[in-house]
């Protein structure tokens, strides 16, 4: 029974009014904004208090929850925190620690000490170098830097030390307060076999499965076939997708336990592993679920989180599509079961597998803290879940009971990563030379981590930022959706951004028809083939790349491009002539653009692509700020922003840079790589090509295994070199039977995007 304590609520039904408790701290009187949802701005140091969208059933009106007034009698919110995390998650916690007046204390690693995070809180403190074992994992120097500041808790966010019930004890005993559940709750459903045990007890229907203590290699086989291939093996101790592997058959047992004990003790220092039933068309529907000290267990609604890659959330929403009044209902009643069996108590997921070819759902695991795609159940709620979890911290009550929780439209949340889905969604590292977001409003958030100017490092986690929408309907939100992913730019490392445009247009997609075998299931639709770029967007790259070095030759700055190719007819006329290549599904493609400058800014162009010339005349441009560039005809009109950047130089080539355009134009993204005239090539003439065989590093990382030695002899499939990136394993095959004839790398040691790890030859 729901017990609210001393606490007053009342709904304002008016959007001009905000509500304010005072919270009395040591006699001092303090106003805090209760229930406004943060929307992060455009500047890193502002946020903007948009009143809460918390939207009544009752309606299908916009009216709104503005906020919930609480009494004097509220016990008050703490005067310090610290954030044990980084990025987005640690960025989003200082805002609401802001707008409560909460002061906040941030920590980072030796590559993070320039992070956004870092600016925004009031202090921070350095705890390492970038391996996050040696910096966000060392609970001795995050404890160490809570009592030297005096925070009076900590909040963990999300990974690192968040689900690590020997951090949360280690506070305890220093009296500093664990913003998340009690130690014993985290031990309970940390530890997967452990909390299938105590589900079942609760009657909370489990997949069948094999949770044993006996971790040896026969007995987890034995089980595997009586349970019936494909089966799912999964990390004890595990969460994120790491330590999980698919296993399709006998065959390849072995090789998916060992990779995912492997993964498992790498990633949570526990290489025990429960083997379960692979439900083939799973849904993955999980319920929010909030707890306070006082006994009282709510669920605020369900998100489903089926669209996945590598068995990582790549796009989530809320409510899930499709599901009866009944099914809803019983999952908020059974994840509210979950929760209180294990004495629950702040944010909560309770993660379930829906079948979607029976509509029975089964408990999957608990995760006992805040997770990546909270924002959406805030947007459907109006509620600020992190403000909640500091004030259940802090000993208060829950502000709502399960009666009183708002539901109002649909919510969809996309991921931003550093990947590249035409490379099995591999993770990028690099520099950010350029993030526009699209424009934040009720219906549009951003929850950033990074500016233009920051880097997307090895390792960590390659999140960007996420974005987040809502619309009254679910088509509405999907339209939102896509018109700011179609806003959305980011230069210096491959993004998703496109695949995600691609994704939310999907016909099955817009109808719901999810699954989390979704991608692979329409890959061809979702990674077709590459389309060249179009004419229009070549002509604006090439204007920009001559505007751009007219305008350094004009301040006096002689650019070796400036007259690579330029030449003068008759005295009149100036042709320049400017290439590019792009990639394509068979390698790249070379386009040209010849440009005849008329008069200042007025030229005729011809564009010369895939073998068909596209003639423009009469080409009027204008240069809007260091990036944008519009160009006029006297038809159309064009507006593109462009980023050049220029990486280096290739030594067999020439001493000139090599120049990167990325161009964001009609709602895509572009890189186009300026190509070295042939007199600046010629030198090159002869170079041989990448051997076949060669095995290269496809992205930074490091080398965790190296599985042959010069002389021997390899099959085609036969694993090479395990590489980690961003915490993911990643196995490199031979292509091909034959000798190894070079290894070029060791355990243990970093490498770069290219790097020639092992060279192969024929038998």
């Amino acid at each position: 029974m729901f017990k609210p304590r001393r606490t007053a609520i009342r709904f304002l039904a008016s959007q001009s009014e905000r509500a304010v408790a005072t919270a009395r701290l040591g006699g001092a009187s303090k106003t805090t904004v209760i229930g406004s949802a943060l929307i992060h701005a455009a500047s890193p140091t502002k946020t903007v208090p948009v009143l809460r969208q918390a939207r009544s059933l009752a309606t299908a009106s916009t009216s709104t929850l503005d906020s919930l007034v609480q009494d004097e009698q509220q016990l008050p919110l703490f005067d310090k925190i610290l954030i044990a995390n980084r990025g987005e998650i640690a960025c989003r916690v200082i805002r609401t620690a802001k707008q409560l007046g909460i002061k906040t204390v941030a920590v980072y690693s030796e590559v993070d000490r320039n992070a956004l995070h870092v600016q925004l809180a009031d202090e921070a403190f350095y705890i390492g170098p970038a391996p996050s074992s040696e910096s966000y994992l060392r609970m001795d120097r995050i404890l160490e830097v809570a009592l030297q500041t005096g925070a009076q808790a900590v909040h963990p966010g999300y990974g690192f030390l968040s689900e690590n019930a020997g951090f949360a004890q280690k506070l305890f005993e220093h009296g500093i307060v664990f913003i998340g559940p009690p130690a014993s709750a985290i031990v309970s459903m940390g530890s997967k076999s452990e909390s299938k045990d105590i589900m079942i007890a609760a009657g909370v229907p489990c997949v069948p499965g094999y949770h044993g203590q006996d971790q040896s290699f026969d007995i987890l086989l034995s089980e595997a076939k009586q349970i019936g291939f494909p089966v799912l093996i999964k990390a004890v101790m595990g969460g994120g997708g790491k330590g999980m592997r698919i296993c399709f058959s006998e065959a390849d047992f072995l090789e998916s336990l060992t990779s995912a004990q492997r993964e498992a003790q790498k990633s949570f220092g526990d290489s025990r592993v429960l083997v379960e039933k692979y439900i083939v068309r799973p849904r993955h529907v999980e319920v929010q679920v909030f707890g306070d000290t006082h006994g009282n267990v709510i669920s605020l609604w369900e998100r489903d989180c089926s669209v996945q890659r590598r068995h990582q959330k790549i796009i989530e929403e809320a409510p899930a599509p499709g599901l009866s009044a009944e099914v809803r209902a019983q999952l908020g009643a059974k994840a509210v079961a979950a929760a209180r069996a294990v004495g629950y108590t702040g944010a909560g997921t309770v993660e379930f597998i829906y079948d979607t070819d029976t509509g029975l759902f089964y408990f999957m695991e608990m995760n006992t803290r805040l997770q990546v795609e909270h924002p959406v159940t805030e947007m459907i709620t109006g509620l600020d879940l992190v403000e909640w979890q500091l004030s259940v911290a802090a000993g208060n009550t829950l502000p709502l009971d399960q009666s009183s929780v708002p539901l109002q439209g649909h919510a969809f949340e996309a991921r931003i990563y550093a990947e590249n889905p035409r490379n099995n969604f591999l993770p990028d590292a690099g520099p950010l030379l350029h993030t526009r977001v699209p424009p934040v409003s009720r219906s549009v958030r951003v929850d950033e981590g990074f500016k233009t100017g920051s880097r997307i490092e090895v390792y960590y986690d390659p999140l960007i930022s996420k974005l987040i929408v809502h619309g009254r309907t679910r088509k509405d939100a999907l339209r939102q959706l896509r018109a700011a992913l179609d806003q959305y730019q980011v230069a210096g490392v491959t993004t998703n951004i496109d695949f995600l445009k691609t994704l939310s247009a999907h016909p099955a997609f817009i109808e719901a028809e999810v699954e989390t075998g979704f991608i692979d299931k329409y890959r061809e639709d979702l990674l077709g083939p590459l389309s060249p770029p179009s004419p229009e967007l070549l002509l604006q790259a090439a204007l920009f790349s001559y505007s751009r070095e007219f305008r350094h030759t004009e301040n006096g700055k002689q650019s070796p491009w400036t007259s690579l190719t330029g030449r003068r007819f008759g005295g009149d006329v100036l042709e320049k002539t400017v290439s590019f290549s792009v990639p394509s599904e068979g390698g790249t493609e070379r386009h040209s653009v010849v440009l005849s400058v008329l008069g200042p800014n007025i030229f005729n162009c011809t564009v010369t692509s895939n073998g068909e010339k596209t003639t423009f005349e009469q080409v009027r441009t204008t240069i809007r700020g260091p990036h944008d560039i519009e160009v006029t005809t006297a038809s159309d009109k064009w507006h593109s922003t462009i980023i050049p950047h220029s990486v280096g130089q290739d030594p067999l080539i020439s001493t000139l840079p090599i120049r990167h355009f990325y161009v964001f134009h009609g709602g895509k993204s572009t890189t186009l790589t300026e190509v070295l005239p042939e007199w600046a090539t010629s030198r090159a003439s002869g170079t041989s090509a990448v051997i076949s065989g060669n095995l290269r590093a496809p992205m930074p990382s490091v080398i965790v295994d190296v599985r042959v030695k010069v002389g021997e002899k390899v099959t085609v499939g036969q694993a090479i070199v395990i590489l980690e990136s961003m915490k993911t394993e990643t196995i490199l095959r031979a292509q091909k039977e034959g000798v190894v004839t070079s290894v070029s790398c060791k355990k243990g040691e970093m490498v770069s995007e290219g790097q020639q790890l092992v060279e192969l030859g024929d038998l």
